[in-house]
């Protein structure tokens, strides 16, 4: 078994896997640095936004970024302050692309 990074080591490494590639983010909430979960959420810029958590596929055992909640901003911002009021050890990392580029998906990163 591989050994689990801390959330802030993978936080820190992906503001510059997104920094690499021009791609704003920011950190709108700091959470455990040790133990934390991380939540990103996906701002298009076009007053649609998704936000993506960590799950684990019970198919396979991975663990898999999955949707938790997309559409208007206004109701995902309120779904992760929903989601930070039950877990207030939950980094929240806000992306900013109008192409709705996040890199979840890139090695390293899944």
């Amino acid at each position: 078994m591989a050994p689990r990074l801390t959330a802030r080591f993978w936080v820190d490494a992906y503001l510059a896997r997104l920094r690499l590639s021009d791609i704003p983010a920011f950190v709108t909430a700091h959470g455990d640095d040790t133990g934390g979960a991380v939540l990103v959420k996906l701002n298009t810029l076009d007053g649609k936004a998704e936000a993506f958590t960590r799950s684990f596929d019970l198919a396979t055992g991975d663990r898999v970024w999955a949707t938790l909640v997309s559409g208007d901003e206004a109701e995902v911002d309120d779904s992760i302050r929903k989601q930070r009021q039950f877990d207030p050890d939950l980094w929240v990392i806000e992306v900013e692309d109008r192409a709705g580029r996040h890199l979840l998906e890139a090695e390293g990163l899944e």
